[in-house]
């Protein structure tokens, strides 16, 4: 069972917003949970997919597995944002966004939230509207895209070509340059222990590589793309395929 990604049910067009809710709410609990119990192979089952989802659950299983996470502050509390972002090196943070859900524009079109540089100053009273995530700014050399299908992991470098993809390479994935790479042995130990503790069959994972060779995951999606990696897309694909063909969960 493959899923990535999946819509909201479709309900009638003539229900009020009221009704819409409930029928929402009855069709999840439903259709959701009659499709959950099928003793499938799940890539991934939707509850695991959740869970790994959120990113303080993420990144703090990525610790307890032996991986590095930059030191991270998720809050909407003004004072301790400006007091934990001042203690950092260079009193830099990396400002990024908790959700896959992104802010509307006045003509309801989303506007994507980009990883970007933060300083104490710059941390106003709308902290407190709601949860914000600070992290430890590092000083990449390059990222890495780490690929996990199975026990596969698929590991490329990814190079930014320009000031917008070294914040954040969605920004500009036309300056990109990427080179297959090999995994250290502790972080493909790490990243079987993460896969294990959540009980994933798939997951794109984030690192961000230092000058001086060390890695530090940033991201745990379930869901992420691999596609956009040219030397790694056949590989992954025939992974996946392979994977959903075994007969029995």
């Amino acid at each position: 069972m493959y899923y990535r990604r999946p819509g909201a049910h479709r309900l009638h067009p003539d229900m009020s917003e009221q009704d819409a809710r409930w029928a929402q709410a009855e069709a999840h609990a439903g259709f959701n949970g009659l499709l959950y119990t099928l003793p499938a192979l799940w890539v991934n089952h939707p509850n695991r997919n959740a869970l790994a989802a959120f990113p303080p659950v993420a990144l703090a299983a990525a610790a307890r597995s032996g991986l590095s996470v930059p030191r991270t502050l998720i809050t909407n509390d003004l004072a301790e944002a400006r007091e934990f972002v001042a203690a950092l090196p260079g009193e830099v943070a990396a400002y990024k966004a908790l959700g896959t859900t992104h802010p509307s524009d006045h003509d309801d079109r989303p506007q994507a939230l980009w990883t970007t540089q933060v300083r104490p100053g710059e941390i106003d009273e709308s902290v407190g509207r709601t949860a914000h995530q600070f992290q430890e700014w590092v000083d990449k050399a390059y990222e890495v895209r780490l690929t996990a299908v199975g026990c596969q992991l698929f590991a490329a470098e990814i190079h930014a070509g320009s000031a917008a993809s070294r914040l954040d390479f969605r920004a500009d994935y036309d300056s990109l340059t990427y080179k297959p790479c090999e995994l250290p042995k502790h972080i493909a130990r790490g990243v079987h222990m993460l896969m294990f503790t959540f009980g994933l069959r798939y997951a794109a994972l984030d690192f961000l590589v230092n000058p001086q060779g060390r890695w530090h995951l940033i991201e745990v999606n379930p869901n992420g793309q691999w596609g956009f990696v040219p030397d790694l897309r056949a590989p992954i694909t025939r992974a996946l395929a392979d994977l959903l063909e075994r007969a029995h969960p």
